[in-house]
């Protein structure tokens, strides 16, 4: 027998419920708001007592009506949130298996594909599905299931806001963790962003990347044509971070094609000066020999960067021909960042290297050589055109070979 106690707190339930299930848009969304206001926070033990344990009688009619109803956005801020609520309850698993049952991942997902429903809508459809896939493994093979990496790497690539393309990144990195049947899938997702994305979004992209890497074995050959393009960015921020992805990326297979596109970047062909970037050119209506010189620039940047972090990936580059590469870059009197850059990755060489130094001082012959030498930072501000020219067009004695025969016989 249930007690009087009990009993009235059964009927104030079903008087609810009722009220509920009459109430039409306005008086619905005055629930949510008290719901919300009052039940935030609170545990599955808290919510049972609030319902007298029917707290699940309410939640059926919210994810009920969410299903009528997201592709109109009628109170879907507020029904997202109250859902929020129970699917972030302490102890409430119970809860994200109901939710779940009936097709919620879907729903989110399909919300984020709907171009008329606001940016904050979505970001609340992604915090919802970052409570499921921080619930477990099998949550996070859901959502891949329902083809959530293509879902959420579009909206990455194509979102406006900054905090809600914050809060994919936080769960495209959890779906990429103790997720293995599925991190590649997701890793792939995320190079696929790379030629298309907003610059947050590509920075976004690259950073996650990077972080997967210790789980990912391997790197896919798309990736290669997709970092490189990124160095093309005008934003700096997106060739920082492409440029420590590429750091990341030197322990694996890909490493001898990213070598080679980096020399290449440092002398493009004019007509083919865009292979890379063309997307990011046109976004940014630059004129292509503006477009190659920022390539240039990052790729002399970036090389100097990986050859100071391994000796060995500097040989390589050597063997690559970089050095005359980086020449040509000192001598792109249209770019001071190429010249800055390239100087200072060029010193680099010589300085570790003896036989680069042999070379570079008799390419430029004594007095120039001196002027770089005392100030790498800032002697390529001398070059006259003749002297910039010859810069590019020379390919005396290549320390290539010499590089070969040290490490022979080192």
């Amino acid at each position: 027998m249930t007690s009087v106690k009990e009993q009235e707190a059964i009927r104030k339930l079903m008087v609810f419920l009722q009220e509920w299930d009459s109430a039409h848009k306005v008086a619905r969304s005055r629930i949510l708001d008290n719901f919300i206001k009052s039940n935030d926070g609170k545990t599955e033990p808290e919510l049972e007592l609030e319902f007298s344990q029917g707290a699940s009688l309410f939640l059926a009619r919210l994810t009920a009506w969410l299903r009528m109803t997201y592709m109109y956005s009628t109170c879907l801020n507020k029904l997202l949130k109250a859902i929020g609520i129970f699917l972030s309850a302490a102890s409430g698993r119970r809860y994200l298996i109901e939710f779940l049952e009936i097709g919620g991942v879907l729903i989110l997902l399909e919300i984020l594909g709907l171009n008329h429903l606001k940016e904050e809508d979505k970001r609340d459809s992604v915090k919802l599905l970052q409570l499921v896939a921080g619930t477990g493994r099998k949550y996070k093979e859901l959502i891949c299931e329902s083809y959530g990496v293509q879902s959420l790497t579009k909206f990455l690539a194509t979102s406006n806001s900054a905090e809600a393309q914050e809060d994919v990144q936080v769960l495209m990195d959890s779906l990429g963790h103790g997720n293995p049947k599925y991190q590649n899938q997701v890793y792939k997702g995320l190079v696929a962003v790379l030629p298309h994305a907003s610059p947050r979004a590509q920075q976004l992209a690259l950073q996650t990347l990077g972080v997967m890497q210790d789980v990912v074995a391997e790197a896919p050959s798309a990736l290669v044509e997709a970092v490189l393009g990124a160095l093309c960015s005008v934003h700096t921020e997106v060739q920082c971070e492409a440029t420590q992805l590429l750091k990341a990326l030197m322990a694996l297979e890909v490493r001898p094609a990213l070598l080679q596109g980096l020399v290449e970047l440092l002398m493009p062909p004019r007509k083919k000066a865009l292979t890379f970037c063309v997307k990011t050119a046109r976004a940014h209506s630059l004129r292509e020999p503006t477009q190659v010189y920022i390539q240039q620039a990052a790729a002399a940047k970036a090389i100097g960067v990986l050859a100071k972090e391994s000796a060995e990936v500097a040989e390589e580059l050597i063997q690559l021909e970089v050095v005359h590469g980086l020449m040509v870059a000192v001598g792109n009197l249209d770019h001071v960042a190429s010249q800055r850059h390239a100087s200072i990755s060029l010193e680099y060489f010589a300085h570790t290297f003896p036989f680069v130094e042999e070379y570079v001082k008799k390419a430029l012959g004594p007095t120039l050589f001196q002027r770089f030498t005392d100030s790498p930072e800032t002697w390529y501000t001398k070059l006259d055109p003749a002297q910039a020219e010859e810069l590019a067009s020379n390919i005396v004695d290549s320390p290539r070979d010499m590089a070969r025969m040290q490490s022979t016989g080192g």
